[in-house]
């Protein structure tokens, strides 16, 4: 397969390449978490040596700031379809929280999206992924305040801001480590302190919403 890899001249050849090492570093991360796959596994998993996987993509974290790109259009489409349904600040936070509850890889991403994905990675990619981000949170944000008429402004984008927020801290609360989940089995009560994931998001990103008018200085 290198070898083949290495003859790819034609735009469409390099880009179906980079579509492959995409596809293997989505596999791996579904399989053991974003955080534990190394260049070297991607490379392995596409049949390539690190470095010829590095003329497709500049970095690890630059093929995952791809993916966050590509599921976050997906997440974004899909709560946009939710929330033309949906009426008030409570329904909208079940259509975020479902979106994401369905998106396991997407919710990885997030928590390590500043700690991790976006260092290593250049000037280019970095904007390119940030302009998509701020892009991202309008269009949600604009269909946020479409069925939630007490959030003006930016409102729509804040939610959006803190609804990742909020899935970056409580994901990784609801994917243990082998050792920390062997603790939680063995001590129930320390388990229930860690809500769970999806019902705790909707409460989170409903009060936030909620409290929006009352930091504007709206309510009396």
């Amino acid at each position: 397969m290198e070898a083949s890899f290495r003859r790819a001249r034609r735009p469409d050849q390099k880009e179906q390449r980079r579509e492959t090492i995409l596809a293997a570093a989505r596999d791996l991360a579904l399989d053991k978490g974003v955080a534990q796959v190394s260049l070297g596994d991607i490379a392995a998993a596409v049949g390539l040596v690190k470095s010829n996987v590095l003329r497709y993509f500049g970095t690890r974290e630059e093929i995952y700031l791809q993916l966050s790109m590509r599921d976050g259009t997906d997440w974004a489409d899909a709560v946009r379809t939710r929330l033309r349904d949906a009426s008030g600040i409570e329904q909208m936070a079940s259509a975020l929280a479902d979106s994401f509850a369905e998106r396991p890889l997407y919710c990885d991403l997030i928590g390590h999206a500043e700690t991790m994905l976006e260092h290593n990675v250049s000037l280019e990619v970095l904007h390119t992924y940030k302009l998509w981000a701020i892009d991202m949170y309008a269009q949600v944000g604009e269909q946020i305040m479409a069925v939630c008429p007490e959030l003006t402004g930016r409102d729509g984008s804040s939610v959006v801001f803190a609804a990742g927020a909020f899935v970056g801290r409580l994901y990784p609360l609801s994917q243990p480590p082998p050792t920390l989940a062997e603790l939680y089995a063995r001590e129930p009560g320390i388990a229930a302190v860690f809500p769970p994931f999806r019902p705790t998001l909707q409460r989170f990103i409903a009060a936030t919403a909620s409290g929006l008018p009352a930091v504007r200085g709206d309510s009396p």
